[in-house]
């Protein structure tokens, strides 16, 4: 039976939606300075990143461009002559780039950009083109197809954290380092989760490094390479897994323009429902910011683990004793 309620648009589109009518339709003209994406934000009452898509998908469609001195501005060139429909005309952001100097690094550099900004799916071939303001089969000639892009891209990503050696002293102190470096970059590359798989590892040098890293830091333990392998997996999964909700929370807040703190307000009358009946005392007691802490989750999932991860070998060494 077809349902008689349809899902709205999410925020974003609507708010591209309106800017998109007002451009051709005249209201906002050729050269009008546009509103900055903190004034979008407030404007529409979305999130920040909200906003900076909204401004990412104008400049897709042709409609804006960024002007040296004046920011963003309704595009000069004749609006009229556009399709009200979203198009994606060359982006005039890389124009001033003489198309000789691209190469592979410009390449992933840019693709990174994109699924920083806007997540993995918003990245392709031909987006990526539009970016760079080429042609979509030059492309081609520096990646074979997205699989390979994504995997230079992670290859390109794990080589920014910077691994010591030897690092510092004792195996503790360079599982820190490493995990610690790890996360970092889930937090600064919110995508990177999700293009990792434990079945099927990305073969590409700069993460096989952090992996040869790792082993390398449990030498001198007695430990056979099965152990090493699982404490390296067990590791990277525990900052994986803790990075995939930092993704989930921000692409929640950029579908549906609402903050974890306005969710919260909006959730506060069913928990204080739930809560004060006396039913869940000890849920009651937990302060409401512990939950949301990712780093402080991460944190703790780190020392407890490598506290567990020491009474073993302390077993194991009593054992060969």
């Amino acid at each position: 039976m077809p349902s008689s309620t349809q899902r709205p648009d999410p925020p974003y589109r609507r708010i591209v939606a309106e800017f998109r009518s007002r451009i051709l339709t005249g209201d906002l003209r050729p050269g009008d300075r546009m509103p900055s994406i903190r004034q979008i934000a407030q404007r529409g009452g979305v999130a920040v990143a909200t906003a900076t898509k909204v401004m990412a998908a104008l400049r897709d469609e042709g409609l804006v461009e960024t002007k040296v001195g004046a920011g963003t501005v309704v595009s000069i060139r004749t609006v009229q002559e556009q399709p009200a429909g979203p198009t994606t005309p060359p982006s005039p952001r890389r124009a001033d780039i003489p198309k000789q100097t691209l190469n592979r690094e410009h390449v992933l550099q840019t693709a990174i950009a994109i699924a920083d900004l806007e997540g993995l799916d918003a990245v392709s071939m031909r987006r990526l083109a539009t970016e760079l303001d080429v042609g979509a089969m030059s492309l081609y000639r520096h990646v074979a197809n997205k699989d390979e892009l994504v995997t230079q891209m992670v290859n390109e990503v794990f080589a920014e954290p910077e691994l010591p050696i030897p690092g510092p002293e004792g195996w503790r102190a360079k599982l820190e380092l490493i995990s610690r470096r790890q996360w970092e970059l889930g937090r600064r590359h919110l995508w990177l989760p999700r293009a990792v798989s434990f079945t099927r590892p990305l073969l590409v040098p700069n993460m096989m490094a952090h992996t040869e890293w790792t082993l390398r830091a449990l030498d001198g333990l007695g430990l056979p390479m099965t152990t090493r392998i699982r404490e390296a997996l067990t590791l990277h999964a525990l900052v994986v897994t803790i990075a995939l909700s930092m993704a989930d929370e921000a692409e929640a807040e950029d579908e549906t323009g609402v903050t974890l703190t306005r969710w919260r307000l909006a959730q506060q009358g069913r928990a204080d429902e739930l809560l004060g009946r006396g039913r869940f005392p000890l849920l009651a007691a937990i302060p409401e910011e512990t939950v949301s802490d990712l780093d402080g989750l991460f944190e703790y999932s780190l020392a407890r683990h490598l506290d567990g991860f020491a009474a073993m070998l302390d077993r194991e060494s009593r054992t060969r004793s």
